[in-house]
């Protein structure tokens, strides 16, 4: 007994092959094997063809397939983990319209502000728990005005892995969790938010029917089993964005629980039991993939745009050349905590939101000529985004999130002893280490929605943890000196 799960990124689409007995994924593949093409007609747009998907995914699939052996009668469920907040527009037919306005994508920012200040920052952060911001009903809103000859014809718009389950099932559905990160939901009154869509002056019949996270949400039909070597009838019983199921796939489902990734940019998402928001709106808050109106489970979302990539640009233009990523890491621990007064602010990578959207670029403060070397600066880069998510953790505890545990991947930034010895030091939380990804998770949750396994528990007691760091008390101090000199400099610096 097998279970399919898929992972639509925007660089490329996975597919993985679980065993549902043992948990073990016995076969992955992605394509394209190069990074997949975003289409930037203008400065600040970002689209991709959902056609790609698609056939990246056959491709996925068949290379699956072929590779375990396995027979497709024994896959019993599919799930779906996708790229959040895209804007998909099909007509009657089921045919796409335009691109996708992907979750990069800029150009509705401005619409997003307008309604923001129009209808009210307390009316929009108390019921929507978000800015509309850059988000899908704020694409939709930008199609409208600008292309109204492709906004007539629209039938049903769609996130990313709507569209995905739709070309599986031909069934157009969603759920509240797709809904509420397009920002079309309403938290307060647990509805579609129809204020949002008044304003916008967006009928509400374009958005698709609401099934549950975990449930069926269509089945396999004939043409796409028989374009992707499965069988007809697989049920597709799970769907999520990329970030909530991120946190699925490290069992992270309850309130005060941390999932973390650390690639190019790096994210800290908390479960939040209760309905909040920050008055600032400097992260966001989602429906979780467990949240129901009778059990409050939000994902609080915090984005930092400047982490791996920093890090890489470390590599290239300072460290020593030729050097890996390991021997950086070791540069970095033959320095003390603090990097000797050095630090680095690491928002070079565009505005960032914690940061109340500021763009205040990536910056080296504290340098001594005497006293410095490329070592310090290999380090004090890597604090530099530990303390930039330590800044985005305070704001999650304010709103009443107790960050204790952090789930992580053993992968990117969370590979280095530094980078982790710092982020458990200086928050006190204990870090997991697990073995798991998107498509893994994915097909996890489907065999939760199919009822194959009796809860989350069931599903996750065969991952693997890798890792367990605990904070080092007696050093508990040096990192939070660390972290005070960085953040006062943080505030200077945007002060400015």
């Amino acid at each position: 007994m097998y279970l399919l799960g898929y992972d639509i990124g925007s660089s490329s689409v996975k597919a993985s092959l679980v065993n549902a007995e043992t948990g073990k994924c016995v076969s992955s593949a992605f394509f394209p094997k190069a990074e997949a093409a975003i289409m930037a007609i203008k400065p600040g747009w970002a689209e991709q063809n959902p056609e790609s998907w698609w056939e990246n995914l056959k491709l996925s699939t068949q290379a699956v397939m072929a590779e375990s052996g396995v027979n497709a009668g024994e896959i019993k469920a599919i799930g779906i983990s996708y790229q959040m907040h895209g804007l998909v527009c099909v007509d009657k037919n089921q045919k796409v319209l335009r691109p996708s306005i992907i979750w990069c994508d800029s150009r509705a920012v401005p619409y997003g502000q307008k309604a923001f200040e129009s209808l009210g920052e307390e009316r929009c952060l108390s019921h929507l728990l978000n800015s509309p911001g850059n988000f899908t009903a704020s694409k939709l809103a930008w199609v409208k005005e600008h292309e109204p000859a492709i906004y007539e014809n629209i039938h049903k718009i769609m996130l990313p892995g709507d569209y995905i389950a739709m070309k599986l099932s031909g069934k157009i559905c969603t759920t509240v969790e797709g809904l509420s990160e397009g920002i079309f939901w309403d938290f307060r009154n647990n509805c579609v938010a129809d204020f949002l869509m008044d304003f916008y002056g967006i009928d509400q019949s374009l958005l698709a029917d609401v099934k549950s996270t975990f449930s069926e949400q269509g089945r396999v039909n004939a043409l796409a089993a028989k374009e992707l070597g499965l069988r007809e009838g697989i049920p597709i019983t799970y769907r999520a964005g990329d970030q909530p199921n991120n946190a699925l796939s490290l069992n992270v489902f309850n309130p005060g629980e941390i999932a973390s990734t650390a690639g190019t940019s790096g994210v800290v998402y908390g479960v939040n039991g209760a309905v909040n928001y920050d008055p600032k709106s400097r992260v966001n808050t989602f429906a979780h993939v467990n949240h129901t109106d009778k059990e409050t489970r939000l994902g609080v979302l915090l984005c930092i745009n400047g982490t791996g990539i920093l890090n890489s640009w470390v590599r290239r233009n300072i460290a020593p050349e030729g050097i890996s990523y390991n021997e950086m890491n070791v540069l970095a621990s033959q320095v003390p905590i603090g990097s000797a007064g050095l630090s680095v602010l690491p928002f070079g990578n565009g505005a960032e939101r914690m940061l109340e959207n500021k763009e205040i670029n990536c910056s080296i403060r504290g340098l001594n000529f005497n006293l410095h070397n490329k070592q310090h600066i290999v380090r004090a880069a890597q604090e530099g985004i530990v303390f930039s998510f330590k800044y985005g953790i305070d704001i999650m505890e304010e709103m009443g999130i107790p960050v204790q545990k952090i789930h992580a991947g053993h992968a990117n930034m969370f590979l280095s002893s530094v980078f982790r010895d710092t982020l458990a030091g200086v928050t006190g939380a204990v870090i997991e280490l697990y073995d798991t990804d998107g498509s893994v998770g994915a097909a996890k949750g489907a065999g939760i929605g199919a009822g194959i396994y009796k809860d989350h528990n069931e599903a996750f007691a065969t991952l693997e943890k890798l890792d367990v760091i605990e904070p080092n008390q007696a050093k508990r101090q040096e990192y939070l000196d660390a972290y005070e000199c960085w953040k006062h400099r943080l505030e200077k610096s945007m002060a400015k």
